[in-house]
């Protein structure tokens, strides 16, 4: 057995208190993992599904709760990073003080949600160029996305009455596609989200924050491959990721 811990772990401040109560539960140590190892993990579980036509170099990008991984790599990783950026931060940071005005929507409806948005998505573009100065968006082929932001926004383009992992792996979309769900996704009201038969019970609030990353994500990339001569076509989502990573990673052992 494997115990992995990641951002919200790393970031606690009794973080020991967990790891005590998994080694008395389970009989195991909880390994907090680093950002970096948890981005590999995460390309080593999204590859175990990706076809031969998805060219490489790869940028695979989960984004989480309270972390975003940006991993480079062909069959092994070339580099990675991890950004203290996800749909649970984001949205706790900046919008939660106003869901109960917005109903959920982060539509700039008043000063304090346009304020609100312009902040948030001036830190989310400040962490992604971060990350593009470790990880190199220009030099890859392909962009794959994995994780429950990702798979809820592709479940939104494939226009899915309920959440099916097997229609949702492998899917390719368009940027125009994925913009059009994000941009819904963000603007929709928490009530609107949660009547979705794929949304997962408790995700209806963070998404819009998640959408936000993943569209800000999606256009820097794609500009990255256009100032280097290239194309980043359609985006590929992934079912298979950081569990996934830790499963192969417990065979090996």
């Amino acid at each position: 057995m494997r115990v992995v811990a990641t951002s919200a772990t790393r970031d606690a401040a009794n973080s020991d208190d967990f790891a005590r109560g998994v080694r008395e539960i389970l009989g195991v140590d909880a390994e907090v993992v680093s950002g970096e190892e948890e981005a590999r993990l995460s390309f080593r579980g999204a590859c175990t599904s990706l076809g031969d036509d998805v060219d490489a170099p790869i940028l695979l990008v989960d984004i989480g709760g309270g972390s975003t991984e940006f991993v480079r790599g062909s069959r092994d990783v070339s580099a990675a990073c991890s950004m203290d950026m996800g749909s649970v931060r984001v949205y706790e940071r900046f919008f939660a003080s106003l869901a109960d005005e917005s109903a959920g929507s982060m539509t700039p409806r008043s000063p304090e949600m346009a304020r609100a948005l312009r902040e948030a998505t001036r830190m989310i573009d400040g962490l992604i160029t971060e990350a593009e100065r470790q990880v190199d968006f220009g030099r890859v082929r392909s962009l794959v996305g994995v994780a429950g932001t990702v798979t809820t926004i592709t479940a939104h383009a494939l226009d899915l009455d309920a959440y099916d992992p097997d229609a949702i792996d492998g899917t390719r979309l368009s940027l125009a596609q994925i913009q059009r769900s994000c941009n819904w996704l963000q603007n929709a009201d928490v009530a609107q989200r949660r009547e979705l038969g794929f949304m997962p019970p408790g995700r209806e609030d963070v998404i819009g924050a998640g959408a936000l990353i993943w569209s800000r994500i999606v256009d820097r990339v794609a500009k990255a491959r256009q100032d280097e001569g290239g194309d980043i076509g359609d985006v590929v989502t992934a079912e298979h990721d950081i569990l996934d990573g830790i499963t192969a990673s417990v065979l090996e052992r």
